[in-house]
């Protein structure tokens, strides 16, 4: 199916959920909607799916004026965060629901092959109510797969399970995904899940669209700091700087060597990911001297917090780091790795080589 969505805009009461917005999604394909709590990705995702009317735009659906049609009448699968299950039939029952409406044949291999993607196969013929919260979520996704819809809403579907189950999933259903004919609506607030899902994202936040395009692109290549902000986690480091003839000069003295497109405002934002600082120098590289303000260990990943000359900087290391508060270490940074934004928030240089 290809959707799409016409100076769509919200309001309920006096309050905008959505501001007008054009998208069109790549059919067959998976969309993120990346943004924090109350971006208007669940706004925008009930607009698709017909359970709300816009206040004003239309909708599109492979060309025909949907707008205003109910769900019941849209060939539409929709997962939440919160699981809707079936609760007086089993797990395979739930699963089988879709392909028994379209009277498929070898309704129990396919329930079993999805079942099995899903971690579920053990407990079929349990009720729904005999399953934990993850269990029963699991089994909505698989229901919501087995209907084979055009269009699949997936509105942070993982967010209740716990970290190792998602991590598994997550792998498990870019897989599926990219063997169905789904055009596929994935909600998160996690940039790390756009970008394991690949595919393309839009960026919203506080119900305003900011950027849509390939997920490596709005990456690598966000339009402003509002778009690098929502894709970065942690967060981007910013740092406030100053327009001269040799790039970008930078708080305590610390001058960041790029070349700026002409007519740039003296004021500038110098924005770096926190994978790009590194404890060890290499050629070329900027040395930002301070003192650990707090490290913290996530995963397979290393937090440290360092007062800088520049500010206060997160840089993200690889592996597990132990660093006493207090000690004084050295962040590096290779100009090229970081970006510049103008006085209007907007990308004026991107990283070199990506």
């Amino acid at each position: 199916m290809e959707l799409k969505l016409e100076r769509v805009e919200q309001k309920v009461g006096a309050s905008t959920w959505l501001y007008p917005l054009d998208l069109t999604l790549v059919p067959r394909a998976v969309t993120v909607l990346l943004g924090a709590t109350q971006a208007g990705k669940t706004t925008l995702m009930r607009v698709m799916a017909g359970l709300d009317a816009p206040s004003k735009g239309r909708v599109l659906a492979d060309g025909v004026d949907v707008t205003g049609q109910p769900v019941r009448q849209r060939n539409v699968a929709m997962v939440y965060q919160q699981f809707i299950n079936y609760p007086s039939l089993t797990v395979a029952d739930n699963i089988a629901s879709p392909l028994k409406l379209r009277k498929e044949a070898n309704i129990d291999a396919r329930v079993a092959e999805l079942a099995a993607k899903l971690h579920i196969e053990p407990f079929l013929q349990r009720l729904p109510a005999e399953l934990s919260g993850g269990q029963q979520q699991r089994v909505a996704l698989a229901r919501a797969l087995a209907k084979n819809a055009p269009l699949m809403l997936l509105d942070e579907p993982l967010v209740n399970l716990d970290y190792k189950l998602r991590e598994e999933l997550r792998d498990e259903l870019s897989q599926l995904f990219a063997t169905g004919q789904s055009t596929v609506v994935y909600a998160t607030t996690e940039p790390t899940e756009a970008l394991l899902l690949g595919g393309y994202t839009a960026v919203l936040d506080a119900g305003e669209l900011l950027q849509y395009g390939p997920t490596a692109e709005v990456f690598h290549h966000p339009k402003s700091i509002r778009v690098a902000r929502a894709f970065s986690d942690p967060p981007m480091n910013l740092i406030q700087g100053t327009a001269n003839a040799d790039g970008v000069a930078l708080p305590g003295g610390v001058q960041l060597a790029r070349s700026l497109p002409a007519g740039a405002a003296a004021a500038l934002t110098v924005g770096v990911r926190a994978a790009a600082l590194r404890v060890h120098g290499r050629d070329g590289d900027i040395a930002l001297p301070g003192k650990v303000e707090l490290a913290e260990i996530s995963g397979s990943d290393t937090f440290v917090h360092v007062a800088t000359p520049v500010g206060e900087l997160v840089a993200q290391l690889t592996g597990v780091h132990q660093f006493e508060l207090g000690a004084q270490v050295t962040l590096y940074l290779a100009p090229a790795q970081a970006y510049v934004f103008g006085a209007d928030g907007h990308l004026l240089v991107a990283p070199q080589g990506i």
